[in-house]
């Protein structure tokens, strides 16, 4: 593995204004990640590391602080720069899978996509069958998630992360709304683009057994990391 940081934080903040009261999320976070890391990132509920998890995947911004992505200064860019960089260089997981309802499993998977990729002059719909391909649906390209099992719409979200081959993949409670043998199915996948492709894997957990599988378990209490 080598040793270049691909995550960076000094000293997040974050504080939400909900009237008159704030809301301190972050206190000064320091965390730093390196490239083909698997991390777990755990802590009660109301720790932060939802927030966390925003800022590191440029979903949001910090109230002040520095963090650089790949290198990037990313703090202090703009919705655009945000969109862009986020597009270039993270796929999301989500626990609810977040696939689009009335669309097949090829549709979901070619979104990203269609937001400036290039693809070396292949089809979208080429590479989305190579990405379904990779996470075992290849069978399964025109079906909706209505006609998939929890655990295969998983996969056709884990194709979506992956298919703009970013150099981060950020799982939100990735196997939070499956049974166990899905859940251990969907770590082995992701484990398995770790160890292929060098993706860092950073996953948001309350899960020990999750944890397990991850090589550093980062532990964030009260907008702080703890250990």
């Amino acid at each position: 593995m080598t040793n270049t940081t691909v995550v960076e934080a000094k000293n997040l903040t974050k504080i939400y204004k909900m009237g008159e009261m704030e809301v301190h999320a972050l206190r000064g976070l320091n965390v730093e990640i390196q490239s083909g890391e698997v991390v777990a990132i755990m802590g009660p509920s109301g720790s932060g590391k939802s927030t966390l998890m925003n800022m590191l995947g440029c979903l949001d911004r910090p109230t002040s602080g520095e963090y650089y992505l790949d290198s990037e200064s990313v703090a202090d860019m703009d919705d655009d720069q945000l969109a862009d960089i986020r597009n270039r260089k993270v796929g999301f997981i989500f626990q609810g899978f977040n696939l689009l309802p009335r669309s097949t499993a090829i549709s979901n998977v070619e979104l990203p996509m269609r937001y400036g990729n290039s693809n070396n002059g292949r089809s979208r719909r080429e590479v989305a069958i190579e990405a379904l391909q990779s996470v075992g649906l290849g069978d399964r390209l025109d079906h909706r998630p209505n006609e998939l099992s929890g655990g295969q719409q998983q996969r056709v979200a884990i194709a979506r992360a992956l298919v703009n081959h970013p150099s981060i993949i950020m799982a939100d409670e990735p196997t939070g709304n499956l049974d166990t043998k899905s859940g251990d199915e969907i770590m082995e996948l992701l484990l398995n683009f770790n160890k292929d492709r060098g993706t860092t894997l950073i996953i948001v957990t309350h899960d020990p057994e999750i944890a397990e599988h991850t090589q550093r378990v980062i532990y964030i209490r009260d907008g702080v990391v703890e250990q």
